[in-house]
């Protein structure tokens, strides 16, 4: 929720904000983010903050790459091809 504690994130990629522990808006990607110039420790605290998520949120999609189709699933299939990208 937009109003929550982690409003700010609402509706936009937060792995770099996360990764880098800064909330600034030039920090938060509203379009996909590749993160090829994060380094390895900023990468083991994206995975970290993504484990925690997983753990307390429900999965509801993901931003696309620059030219992906969207797809449609059923609940069933959008877990099962949510978890093969991990």
């Amino acid at each position: 929720l937009p109003t929550g504690p982690y409003g700010i994130f609402a509706g936009r990629d937060a792995s770099r904000g996360l990764a880098t522990f800064c909330l600034d808006k030039d920090a938060l990607r509203d379009e996909y983010d590749d993160l090829s110039d994060l380094n390895a420790v900023q990468m083991e605290s994206v995975r970290e903050w993504e484990m925690q998520f997983k753990e307390k949120y429900d999965y509801v999609g993901r931003l696309l790459k620059p030219g992906e189709e969207p797809s449609e699933y059923t609940d069933e299939e959008d877990t099962k091809d949510h978890n093969k990208q991990d």
